[in-house]
């Protein structure tokens, strides 16, 4: 899953990079108004984390863009500013959770987890559908309760399928998921037919109903 951090203090932004890089999120960063309103505009994300003293400008103003985009990526305001008018300002904004600093990394993981799967997952930590059973706390899959064996890679694949079910998914957006800012340095996006084919074996052989359709030259739909 992609978040993006936009915060501008060194140390505090490498900690979270850091710590949630190693709980698998695929982490960006923005260290002030400029560049986190140019990555908005170009990528999306499945959480931001949002400082609003922002050299530059506001994170208030980045909520309003977002608004105005009608972007339905998970926003959490964290901010030194921690009075109730702030919080209620925020929320009012369109954030989905509001977090002061100081706080610990352990505890952020864990609202972000929230958001996303309130917001991708109908606020489950199981996913069922017909066959298949994804934890998306133990990061495991099943089929007919036999375990599936993916990797990393395949296993971000398919809750990325799964959270955008029905929905058209371009190769090059698939690769901007997996890869954020290095997709654009690639020279193309083949890792992503193998990704993606590994992906369809391993759900076939174990029993699972082909959900993932390839829709030649539009990109892969989770058809339920």
């Amino acid at each position: 899953m992609k978040i993006l951090i936009i915060e501008d203090e060194p140390e505090l932004a490498d900690g979270m990079v850091s710590y949630l890089s190693g709980q698998n999120y695929l982490c960006e960063l923005a260290i002030d108004y400029e560049q986190a309103l140019e990555k908005i505009h170009s990528h999306q994300y499945d959480c931001i984390l949002l400082d609003l003293m922002l050299p530059g400008g506001s994170g208030m103003d980045i909520l309003d863009e977002l608004k105005l985009q009608k972007k339905e990526d998970g926003v959490i305001i964290i901010s030194a500013k921690n009075s109730l008018e702030d919080r209620i300002n925020g929320l009012k904004l369109g954030a989905d959770d509001y977090i002061a600093k100081p706080f610990h990394l352990s505890e952020l993981s864990a609202r972000i987890f929230s958001v996303i799967r309130r917001r991708n997952f109908a606020n489950a930590n199981t996913i069922q559908q017909g066959e298949l059973t994804v934890d998306l706390l133990a990061k495991t899959v099943a089929v007919r309760n036999t375990p599936v064996v993916l990797t990393k890679k395949e296993f971000e694949m398919l809750i990325f399928f799964i959270g955008n079910k029905n929905k058209v998914i371009s190769k090059s957006a698939l690769a901007e998921h997996l890869s954020g800012d290095l997709a654009d340095m690639l020279d193309n996006h083949d890792f992503i037919y193998a990704h993606v084919k590994n992906l369809k074996k391993k759900l076939a052989e174990a029993g699972c109903e082909n959900y993932l359709k390839t829709l030649y030259g539009n990109g892969y739909k989770w058809e339920v």
